[in-house]
Parts: C-alpha cells; sequence; structure tokens
C-alpha cells in the first residue's frame, strides 16, 4: 500500500478506562481491528484477536499491543465455523481468564462492476461471513458475559446507503445493523450492553485489496472531510461503547463517516 493505515494511536490519551477487562476482537489482525487491539490494550485490558489468515499481520497485531504495555492473544480461526468460535473464546477465557467485550469486526468484502458478476459463492460467503460470523461469536462469548459486558458491531455507512459495487456487502451490513438493535433489546435485562459503529470509508488494507484502481485512487475523497477515515480515528468510539463512559447506550449505532451523508454520496 502507498498509503500505510495509521493504527498506532501514537495521539491517543489514554485514560485507564478497561483496566481489568478481557476483550476478544474478530478481524483483529489489521485496519480497525488491530486500531481498536491497540487502543483497548493502553486502556487496560487484555486482548485476544481472532484472524482467520495468518500472514503475519496478526503478529504485528501483538508486537504493537504488547509495545503498549498490554497482552496479547493471537487465535486462528474461521467465524464461519460455530465451533471455531467457541473454540476462541474458550482459549481466552482459558488464557485471560473471562470475558468481558466481544467486537465483532471480521468480514468479507469484495467489489463486483456488475450485478451479474456476483456470484452465488461470494453472495454466500458474504453472508456466512458478515451476519452469521457475528451470530455464532455472539453466542459463544453469551455463556460469560455479565451485567455491565459490552457486545460491539461493526457496521458499515453502506449498510445505509447502499452501494452500486458492493450489493452482497451492503445487505449484509444493513442486517447487522438490525442484528445489533435487536439483540440490544433482547439483552437488554441482562444488562449487557449491544452497540455498533458505522464506519465510512476507511483506509485499511481491505480496500486496494478489493476495489477497483480507480475506486481507490479517489477512496474517501466524497466524504464532507473530503479524506478517508485512518482506523485510529474509530477506535475512540469502540471504547466509549466498551467503557462505563457508555453506561447508557445500547442499540446505538455510532456514524464515524467523515461526514457521508446520503444516499449518492
Amino acid at each position: 500500500m502507498k498509503q500505510t493505515p495509521d493504527s498506532d494511536l501514537s495521539n491517543y490519551k489514554p485514560a485507564g478506562k478497561l483496566k481489568g477487562k478481557v476483550a476478544l476482537i474478530t478481524g483483529g489482525d489489521s485496519g480497525i481491528g488491530r486500531a481498536v487491539a491497540v487502543a483497548f490494550a493502553m486502556e487496560g485490558a487484555d486482548v485476544a484477536v481472532l484472524s482467520n489468515e495468518t500472514r503475519g499481520d496478526e503478529q504485528e497485531t501483538r508486537r504493537m499491543v504488547e509495545e503498549k504495555g498490554g497482552r496479547c492473544l493471537v487465535i486462528a480461526g474461521d467465524v464461519r465455523d460455530s465451533k471455531q468460535c467457541r473454540d476462541a473464546v474458550e482459549q481466552t477465557v482459558q488464557k485471560f481468564g473471562g470475558l468481558n467485550i466481544l467486537v465483532n469486526n471480521a468480514h468479507y468484502q469484495m467489489a463486483h462492476k456488475k450485478f451479474e458478476d456476483l456470484s452465488e459463492e461470494q453472495f454466500r460467503l458474504s453472508v456466512e461471513t458478515n451476519i452469521l460470523g457475528y451470530f455464532f461469536m455472539v453466542k459463544a462469548a453469551l455463556p460469560h458475559l455479565n451485567k455491565g459486558d459490552a457486545i460491539i458491531n461493526t457496521g458499515s455507512i453502506v449498510g445505509m446507503t447502499g452501494h452500486e459495487m458492493l450489493v452482497d456487502y451492503s445487505a449484509t451490513k444493513a442486517a447487522s445493523h438490525t442484528f445489533t438493535k435487536s439483540l440490544a433489546l433482547a439483552l437488554g435485562e441482562r444488562g449487557i450492553r449491544v452497540n455498533g459503529v458505522i464506519p465510512g470509508p476507511v483506509w485499511t488494507p481491505n480496500i486496494p485489496a478489493t476495489m477497483p484502481k480507480d475506486e481507490v485512487e479517489n477512496f474517501g475523497h466524497e466524504v464532507a472531510l473530503g479524506r478517508p477515515g485512518q482506523p485510529e480515528e474509530l477506535a475512540p468510539a469502540y471504547v466509549l461503547l466498551a467503557s462505563s463512559d457508555g453506561s447508557f447506550m445500547t442499540g446505538s449505532l455510532i456514524e464515524v463517516t467523515g461526514g457521508r451523508l446520503g444516499a449518492n454520496a
């Protein structure tokens, strides 16, 4: 990547907001997941990151977390497999003694020029990763979560606006938004908060890997701020939702979009 995603949170000022907490972050090997892992560690949490692809990125996340003084467990697993989700939760609990925060961030995205190019295989992969994977992770984590604990789901602005080249991805992200709100209602009596972060265009390794070249070159310049966001600019929203600062927030979808407001933006 000519422009490297900024996930080191060099300007972030922690305040011990997650001291004593344990977090499990799916898709924590790079991009937004990595930034969240680093931010959580800076706030005092022990962090486990689940990654499907073991290309060394997940080890860099661990290095960055440990550099900030945190503890990090790296787990290889596929959120499309319910057993692997259960195994990831059990490894986290065994390593750190519990679980307080689940961040569903793993996702699959691949652009298509024409709708006819969107295959059944790709559509199924998007559904299984982006929404069924969230379901599996919540089912696995829930027996370990208690009053005051939190689930945070990563959505997307295209789940609200749609996108002509991301039909399957947009549909699954819209589903994740409703899943978040419905789950918040279902778990409210238990005191477990469920919220979502809705990113706009954020510069991650996924963008050049999944988007056409012309889209990559102009990525993010349609928003009010005229640029894509950096992963570290998303992380504080996750800290808010994971910490007691967000104690009266559940069923909320926090947009961090740089001002992408319209369906045709």
